[in-house]
């Protein structure tokens, strides 16, 4: 029976022991308390980032909240969605342990360069970081979470509510400007994972692909954790001016973390706060943009060539037959 939405409670997870999820960007923002949420409840957390002294000194952190005897478990792994080569790397060190029951690809540029910039393998930026680097992981990722029967979760944005850009040029070749290649991405991201949930479904993969958006969360309204959180007091300052219509990263994490582990959160689902930008989880409709099967299919072909990934769908299905039998 389908859970109500007014029955989940953010601070009180389902027991999480024995599940084992990996976060992107789990260094500090709604990473970080994605993971410290997911560990609290038992799991066993995989986080990574792309700098290994951030990293370490997140995890740090992040044990220092849940207690000497906490209940899940925590490791990092080095991970750079913006680098092909690295997403590949740290796959392969995933995918050679126990199965996946769920991902949250959760990094991404939020401030992006004035001027446009490549990659080491010649994309743009914000597009290599926030939607290729993820889409290859996935589909790296596919069998270790078709033989947990596990979950995707893509992050999306409130943004593309507001600026409908269509991404008919994904790199930016023309026209490039800091907000539009953030909007445009949150695009790609969003109707990327829809269409990750029409195709696992087709081809009978026991995995679930969702997305969910974190609202308006900004560090000035998130408690301070050293090496983590530690705004200044300009943006406490000018985050509390904000206070009707921001919230906290830590509860900008809950939809995230609620479309990732509530059992009632269906494929092809999306999540956000209830009132929009701030609020409880809640089941949300997206952007009419990110909802197009066409353009969908369009991105998903252009992710497939840019990333030379092709998702393993065939081989998938039939893992989680083979875990069954």
């Amino acid at each position: 029976m389908p859970r109500r939405d007014d029955d989940w409670d953010p601070e009180r997870l389902p027991d999480l022991g024995g599940r084992r999820y990996l976060i992107t960007g789990s260094n500090k923002g709604l990473g970080f308390f994605a993971a410290l949420q997911l560990a609290t409840a038992g799991a066993h957390v995989v986080m990574t980032g792309r700098n290994p002294n951030r990293l370490a000194a997140a995890r740090g952190a992040l044990m220092r909240q849940l207690g000497d005897a906490g209940p899940g478990t925590v490791e990092t792994l080095l991970l750079d969605t913006s680098n092909l080569g690295s997403v590949r790397a740290a796959a392969a060190t995933a995918r050679g342990r126990r199965g996946l029951d769920g991902l949250l690809l959760n990094a991404g540029i939020v401030h992006p360069p004035k001027t446009r910039e490549l990659t080491a393998d010649g994309h743009e930026v914000v597009l290599a970081t926030n939607v290729l680097g993820h889409f290859a992981l996935a589909g790296e990722l596919l069998t270790s979470l078709a033989a947990a029967g596990g979950r995707m979760v893509w992050v999306g944005s409130m943004a593309t509510s507001l600026w409908s850009y269509d991404p008919e040029d994904p790199e930016l070749e023309k026209g490039y400007t800091g907000w539009r290649a953030y909007v445009q991405s949150k695009v790609m991201t969003a109707a990327v994972g829809f269409e990750a949930a029409r195709r696992l479904a087709a081809a009978g993969v026991a995995v679930e692909s969702v997305v969910a958006h974190p609202g308006y969360s900004t560090s000035g309204r998130t408690r301070g954790i050293q090496g983590v959180n530690e705004p200044s007091r300009g943006k406490r300052f000018t985050a509390n001016l904000q206070a009707a219509v921001a919230q906290s990263k830590e509860r900008g994490a809950w939809p995230l973390v609620r479309a990732l582990v509530d059992p009632a959160a269906e494929n092809g689902s999306f999540w956000g706060p209830g009132l929009v930008a701030r609020g409880a989880p809640r089941t949300a409709t997206s952007s009419k943009i990110t909802r197009d099967p066409e353009r969908a299919a369009r991105l998903w072909e252009f992710c497939e060539e840019a990333t030379r990934v092709a998702w393993p769908l065939e081989q998938a299905a039939r893992t989680r037959r083979r875990v069954r039998g």
